[in-house]
């Protein structure tokens, strides 16, 4: 299947990446403006502090040795908000992410960590749990062979994308905030010629049912598993 090929099928290089990058894009945790589908569920403060938990996880858990990590965040407004939030967990800067839809903004984030001299470059966000340091590693593995590595998320999307050379292209023409980003996005790649790889699913936490399911939220009254810590 294209997909899980390992056929050199890009027209990207296949040499070992010597400088590498790791973004985490997030977004400030302020009640009302994040999780706002599972708000809807819990209430807007307890969505946002879960959030705030999650992200402090993600980052702490995905920061490592051999690469270089950066935040993107929103709102731009939100810089202090988020500095607060995730300063001290290991990330090496903080920068606004672009205006636009998710697309535009990946490919600024992906223009400019490429612009600093990297030669792979992998984007996560800040919703999956499972994410780590493992998983950001076989990301850049990936990439020693591939153009293009994707982390599928349940819901059709992806949590992760790492490139190995800029490619504004990959981003166009997709429906975000869809069922179909995950296929779209391969569809694309297939259309330009990309290699890619895909690693092992993971849920991303977006509603209620999901919060249960990955043991982070109970019904009031019940004991609430926390994954988000340790």
């Amino acid at each position: 299947m294209y997909a899980r090929s390992t056929s050199s099928v890009g027209t990207m290089g296949r040499r070992a990446p010597e400088g590498c990058s790791l973004g985490i894009f997030a977004k400030a945790p302020v009640a009302g403006r994040v999780k706002t589908r599972l708000a809807r569920d819990i209430g807007p403060a307890a969505a946002a502090a879960l959030y705030r938990r999650l992200g402090r996880q993600v980052v702490a858990g995905t920061v490592g040795p051999g690469y270089r990590t950066t935040v993107w965040f929103t709102p731009p407004s939100g810089s202090d908000a988020v500095r607060a939030w995730l300063d001290g967990l290991g990330a090496a800067a903080f920068y606004p992410q672009a205006g636009g839809n998710l697309g535009t903004r990946l490919v600024h984030a992906f223009g400019r960590s490429f612009a600093d001299g990297n030669d792979a470059v992998v984007i996560i966000g800040t919703d999956a749990p499972g994410v780590n340091r493992r998983t950001i590693t076989a990301a850049f593995r990936a990439l020693r062979a591939h153009d293009l590595v994707l982390g599928p998320s349940l819901d059709g999307g992806y949590y992760l994308i790492g490139l190995s050379a800029p490619c504004p292209a990959l981003f166009r023409s997709i429906p975000w905030s869809t069922k179909q980003v995950l296929r779209a996005t391969q569809a694309q790649a297939q259309a330009l010629g990309l290699n890619c790889r895909l690693l092992a699913p993971l849920r991303d936490l977006d509603r209620v049912a999901d919060a249960r399911a990955l043991g982070l939220w109970r019904p009031p009254g019940h004991p609430t598993i926390d994954r988000t810590s340790g």
